[in-house]
């Protein structure tokens, strides 16, 4: 099993005097650390307009880190595709992908905030169809040795072949996904899969019943099953003291970032979010004492170690670790990736032994 680097630059405390120029600095920071350090890849997430995140141009920070290194995998956590149109969303990718000599792991989603659809004139109620369509022209894009065409319900080109080409064949590309039509849409076009263990236990079961339905979607489509991975936030800590703050950081997060970013009103959210207003509901409820394995990895290496050989057993093949979350510090966040490789990592087969051999 593999593992990255993962963040979503969340910034959105009250009184918090962190600017987002500070974060976005430190976050460019540690993904060249992850790098050092012999992460498999760097997944940075795309927001807007401080809704939730700070980072609105992940592939302009991962640019940057591909000139700086050479072997950590670049990866958007996600594109919010929607808002982008596909064509651009394929040059821009492919651009990378070249010129980090085919380090690109392309993931797009549909998002969860409408606060980021609205200034761009994007439709949120349908996104889940415009998503899909979308992901059908990067394919195709991605896919073809010549000119393509498109006649689809939202896009429509003639005869359009994009350069430059990635230097992937196929180009790697995955699925973020929180629901079934995500999942059959990566099994349909033969990506690979990002899932979040707390919405897998929510909607699923757990992780294997994810992997399950992935696995038998691919089947049904022809195609051959890609990467699973799953994201986690993760807190070390050793004592009393220290559990109490990683708990209380974490719900913080839950409660000032993510629940005013997601679909909360039944009565509002479109029919695709309402799983959404479920997850809302039980946010609402989360307690610092009731966090568990099925969303954070939480206490020292050898229980953090524990869970992920879990995790490894249902069939993940890469971890993406969410470190920076909650305003922990920048001096701790790199202490903790630095841990994880020394302490955690080496009980797992995976490129990281490559890399340190």
């Amino acid at each position: 099993m593999d593992f990255g680097y993962f963040t979503l630059s969340d910034n959105h405390y009250a009184n918090n005097p962190r600017q987002p120029n500070q974060f976005v600095s430190d976050i460019l920071a540690e993904a060249l650390y992850a790098d050092q350090l012999g992460y498999h890849s760097a997944w940075i997430g795309e927001h807007h307009f401080s809704t939730l995140g700070v980072n609105s141009s992940p592939e302009m920070l991962l640019a940057f880190i591909a000139a700086r290194t050479k072997n950590i995998r670049l990866a958007p956590a996600v594109t919010v595709l929607p808002i982008h149109h596909p064509i651009r969303v394929a040059e821009t990718w492919a651009t990378l992908d070249l010129i980090s000599g085919g380090r690109v792991d392309f993931a797009s989603g549909r998002g969860y905030d409408e606060r980021e659809y609205i200034p761009f004139g994007g439709d949120f109620a349908n996104n889940q169809a415009i998503f899909e369509e979308g992901m059908e022209i990067l394919h195709k894009l991605w896919g073809s040795k010549g000119p393509v065409s498109h006649k689809g319900k939202y896009y429509q080109f003639e005869d359009l072949e994009i350069t430059p080409n990635p230097v992937q064949n196929p180009m790697s590309a995955y699925v973020a996904s929180f629901s079934k039509p995500s999942i059959e849409l990566a099994g349909r076009l033969g990506y690979g899969l990002i899932v979040a263990p707390f919405a897998a236990v929510m909607t699923f079961g757990g992780l294997a019943d994810v992997n399950k339905l992935y696995e038998d979607t691919c089947g049904k489509y022809g195609q051959k099953k890609k990467k699973l991975m799953c994201s986690y936030f993760i807190h070390f800590y050793d004592d009393d003291k220290s559990e109490a703050a990683a708990r209380e950081r974490q719900i913080r997060y839950y409660k000032e970032c993510v629940i005013p970013a997601l679909p909360g009103d039944r009565a509002t959210a479109p029919k695709s979010y309402l799983y959404m207003v479920d997850l809302v509901e039980k946010l609402h409820q989360a307690k610092p004492e009731g966090l568990n394995a099925n969303a954070v990895l939480l206490g020292n290496s050898a229980q953090i170690t524990d869970t992920l050989k879990k995790v490894e057993a249902a069939g993940v093949e890469e971890v993406i670790l969410y470190f920076n979350v909650g305003m922990k510090p920048h001096p701790q966040v790199k202490d903790e990736m630095a841990r994880f490789m020394s302490e955690v990592a080496p009980h797992f087969q995976g490129k990281h032994k490559l890399v340190a051999a």
